[in-house]
């Protein structure tokens, strides 16, 4: 199956966010590597995924889980070889599948050949590729992202005797974009995988990218600039390539980020993702009706990406403090279930594991205007482990069977590079992709399902969509509409059936024809459409004209 030569595949695509180390060990050393992933791309096809998100697996002390780099051209000696990255790509696209890869822009790990280099003496060549200061005095106005280890954004370096800029972990310090010399490096860096063949970056961090005093240092007009050089140079040389942001930005402030189709063809919409989870705490619409409302209009190749989880914390950065402090009461009752300013959990144990909840959530996920992301483990429900450290407990080994090390590797138990989750409720003999693969109502066989029919349809990747407002504030209820074809979504966001009365009269006469089981509803006439909806149910109808 070739790949998708439509420029604008990421509008349809299904991406699923895998962590090479957690995934599948082919050579019995306790850690995932490329080969082992490559082993699993026929289950990645057989789910129904059409892009891999492939999170950092360069050369690193992995003080950050490879998000402190010290080779961008090298891959990580645990996960393989450069060969070996270029097999998976290949058989990859073979199967119609693209790859996404990481490219942290704003800092390196203090082990990266530079940084040594800068920091050996003052007048150093590559002295200048960092932020140096001799006090610790500027950019005062610029907030502490990681509260609970950091401080301040700047960290003392004994060997210069001089103070470098870091806007996340002290031994992660800052490039500095002002220096032509790192902006031209960091496009031949990312011109060395493009070449390869890898179809997008997700560029991490990208609001924090330049310094200038007497701001926050964030969103500057400078970034934005580098941002959109990086991005002409990809059309100019790498047509149908993609850019992914990660910018943690309220949605006015991450408007810029696309430009006028001249910078980054997706964001991350950040602010949605907690308020689906209050939503669906409150059993009320208005926190997702209303952040999708101060949504601002993008560009037409521009795409929105969501997600229910991922390999962070659930981020509460865009939430009000009041939303915050419900959220942690409703979802992080344990304090060690929290971190910087969020919550370390998967996606099961959040809902408490309860089926309808996970369906419910993945339903409005495959719905929403956007690309939707799958975090591994999540199609089968996995738990997680919050007695390990920081973001650890999220990323525990993938479940494939109820065998020796769930099937993960050949390796004793204790190499394994984590311990897996034997609890239970959520451990590997209980949860796993070989029980549920045999199951015809596995998690996993309903998230094959919902996936073909979304992808069934172009109307959820590309259709604009348009709030109803009925008196029930339990229900969540919209349609999705492109070119003449038209879906309508209703979601009960109640844990009790509700009844729900639709203004659809535009749409008299239309037919609806519920998309998973192609089963026709009642026309629809000069009354108020009426359906009853089972607890945490949700409908997708296509809209007829018969």
């Amino acid at each position: 199956m070739p790949l998708n030569r439509d420029a604008l595949w990421y509008k349809d695509a299904i991406i699923y966010e895998v962590h090479v180390r957690t995934f599948n060990d082919s050579n019995g050393d306790g850690i995932g590597d490329f080969p082992g992933l490559e082993q699993k791309l026929d289950y990645l096809q057989e789910l129904g995924i059409t892009a891999i998100w492939l999170m950092p697996f360069f050369p690193s002390p992995l003080r950050d889980d490879g998000y402190d780099i010290a080779d961008y051209t090298a891959v990580h000696s645990s996960y393989g070889t450069l060969e070996d990255f270029r097999k998976l790509l290949d058989s990859a696209h073979e199967r119609g599948i693209r790859v996404i890869i990481e490219m942290v822009l704003n800092h390196t790990s203090d082990q990266h050949p530079w940084f040594q280099e800068a920091r050996s003496s003052q007048n150093n060549p590559r002295r200048d590729w960092y932020v140096w200061s001799d006090t610790e005095a500027g950019y005062k106005g610029t907030r502490i992202i990681f509260l609970d280890t950091e401080t301040s954004n700047w960290a003392w370096d004994p060997i210069s005797k001089s103070y470098y800029w870091h806007r996340f972990f002290s031994h992660q310090p800052d490039l500095n974009y002002d220096n032509p010399a790192v902006r031209e490096q960091m496009w031949n860096v990312m011109k060395f995988w493009l070449e390869m063949g890898v179809d997008a970056f997700r560029l991490d961090a990208v609001p924090y990218l330049v310094e200038r005093e007497g701001t926050n240092c964030e969103n500057l007009p400078e970034t934005h600039t580098i941002l959109k050089e990086l991005r002409r140079k990809i059309d100019e040389q790498f047509p149908g390539r993609m850019l992914l942001a990660e910018a943690n930005q309220w949605p006015a402030d991450l408007r810029p980020y696309f430009g006028d189709e001249d910078e980054f063809h997706m964001a991350f919409h950040f602010p949605l993702m907690p308020r689906m989870f209050m939503g669906l705490k409150l059993e009320d619409r208005k926190p997702i009706t209303e952040i999708l409302q101060q949504t601002p209009e993008i560009p037409p190749s521009c795409q929105w990406s969501l997600f229910l989880r991922n390999h962070d914390e659930l981020t509460l950065e865009m939430v009000t403090d009041m939303e915050r402090d419900y959220m942690y009461d409703m979802y992080a009752e344990s304090k060690t279930m929290r971190l910087n300013l969020g919550i370390r959990r998967r996606l099961a144990p959040l809902l408490n594991n309860d089926r309808r909840r996970i369906e419910l959530m993945n339903g409005m996920l495959m719905s929403l205007p956007g690309t939707p992301i799958i975090y591994y483990g999540d199609e089968i429900g996995m738990g997680d482990n919050i007695s390990l450290g920081d973001r650890n407990g999220v990323r525990t080994p993938m479940q494939w069977s109820g065998g020796w090390n769930s099937g993960f590797s050949i390796a004793e138990p204790e190499r394994l590079y984590a311990p897996l989750i034997q609890d239970p409720v959520y451990g590997y003999p209980a949860v796993n992709v070989l029980s549920q693969r045999e199951s015809e109502h596995s998690l996993l066989r309903w998230m094959q399902r919902i996936i073909a029919v979304r992808r069934s349809t172009a109307v959820f990747g590309r259709g604009a969509i348009e709030f109803l407002y009925p008196a029930n504030h339990r229900i969540l209820a919209y349609l999705r509409r492109l070119g003449k074809e038209a879906a309508l979504v209703v979601n009960n966001l109640s844990s009790t059936a509700q009844a729900v009365e639709l203004d659809l009269r535009r749409y008299k006469g239309n037919i609806l024809i519920e998309m998973f089981g192609n089963n026709i509803f009642p026309r629809v006439g000069d009354l108020p459409y009426l359906l009853t909806m089972g607890p945490y149910q949700f409908y997708w109808f296509r809209l007829r004209r018969v």
